[in-house]
């Protein structure tokens, strides 16, 4: 098979995967302390779920 009629190689990526320019790839401190607080308020939603339907399941 001659080399014209193969596809041409995918660029290959630049070495690292990330400019040094480019911005950390991270929320602020504000939003990844809200997403904490959701992440508690609903394991403590899901657990007195779970609470009230043993407490509804005994009586």
């Amino acid at each position: 098979m001659s080399s014209r009629t193969q596809a041409p190689s995918p660029a290959k990526p630049h070495a690292g995967g990330v400019l040094w320019s480019d911005p950390e790839d991270e929320p602020p401190k504000d939003l990844r302390d809200a997403q904490d607080m959701l992440r508690r308020l609903g394991l403590l939603v899901a657990l007195a779920m779970v609470l009230f339907m043993v407490v509804s399941g005994l009586r």
